[in-house]
């Protein structure tokens, strides 16, 4: 939903990571899951690169059970359960119905969603990786817990929301298959996957990615933090930094002269409460990721830090 960095991951975490990997097997067959033909192994490497899909989980958990609070310039938003929970999750919804909550911002009894849940850029993840995302939530326990209403000041919500997907979103097509390896699969990860636009790109006053200033950092990111520039900008970016050094930082949270990321890039490579982060992901995906970065347009724009 809405995406910097932190300490290495604990014992903790990892005991947290095989008994997760347990439950996987176990509660695939669950009364809460459906039949799907998605790879939830797949699926979980994919959700790591997501972030952890950070935003439906809470610090102190469950994993995936929403109630997070959003602030936007538009009033709060609260994460919602994606559990597969048959009364409060999406334990009943078809692989359908969850694929188009993902990529085409559609909630199934509801209509379209807010763009707080950022599917117009999910939009271009490809068939077999939205079925393996699929998967990997039907994989997790279901948890009961209420969705949250939101506390937006809009009137006829659902309608604002409606007529914003028409007016600024422009979906792209999604491929079958995702490119297997380099730059390709950098730039489609760090579109459709990790979304590092969604924090890092600087909007306009109607809530829009600018596109012409793509990545360049901004003031007012998610939680209302300042979030740095990551194009290759000599002066306001990461020129200094190699394909290596952005690898690291993406799997350990360490920054190349040894201070840690903090914040959210924290939470999303470290993962928020018990969830999953960058570092949990394919080191292969993350070096790809990292070579597109430096393959990106530079742009020179000092964001003002607190």
């Amino acid at each position: 939903m809405i995406g910097c960095p932190i300490a290495r991951r604990g014992s903790k975490h990892f005991r947290v990571v095989a008994v997760r990997g347990v439950a996987l097997l176990v509660l695939a067959a669950s009364a809460g899951a459906q039949a799907t033909s998605g790879d939830p192994a797949r699926g979980k490497a994919l959700v790591a690169l997501a972030g952890g899909c950070g935003c439906h989980d809470t610090k102190d958990g469950p994993v995936g059970a929403g109630g997070r609070r959003l602030p936007t310039p538009f009033g709060a938003f609260f994460s919602t359960n994606i559990t597969p929970d048959r009364e409060t999750g999406i334990g009943d919804w078809t692989d359908e119905e969850i694929i188009a909550a993902i990529r085409e911002g559609y909630v199934r009894g509801k209509g379209v969603e807010a763009p707080v849940m950022p599917y117009y850029a999910y939009a271009g993840m490809s068939d077999r990786d939205v079925r393996d995302v699929v998967a990997y939530l039907r994989a997790l326990p279901p948890v009961r817990r209420e969705n949250q209403p939101h506390q937006v000041d809009l009137p006829f919500a659902r309608l604002a929301f409606r007529v914003w997907r028409f007016l600024f979103t422009s979906p792209p097509s999604p491929p079958a298959e995702a490119p297997a390896a380099g730059l390709e699969r950098g730039r489609y990860l760090a579109q459709h996957v990790a979304i590092c636009g969604d924090c890092h790109t600087p909007r306009d006053r109607f809530g829009v990615p600018q596109a012409d200033r793509y990545l360049s950092g901004t003031e007012h990111g998610p939680f209302g933090k300042a979030v740095p520039n990551i194009t290759p900008d000599p002066k306001t970016g990461i020129a200094d930094w190699d394909a290596d050094d952005i690898a690291h930082l993406l799997a350990s949270g360490q920054k190349p002269d040894f201070d840690n990321v903090q914040g959210l890039m924290a939470e999303v490579i470290d993962g928020y409460g018990d969830g999953l982060g960058y570092a949990d992901a394919p080191g292969a995906d993350l070096e790809a990721v990292a070579a597109y970065l430096k393959s990106i347009n530079p742009i020179e724009h000092q964001v003002k830090r607190d």
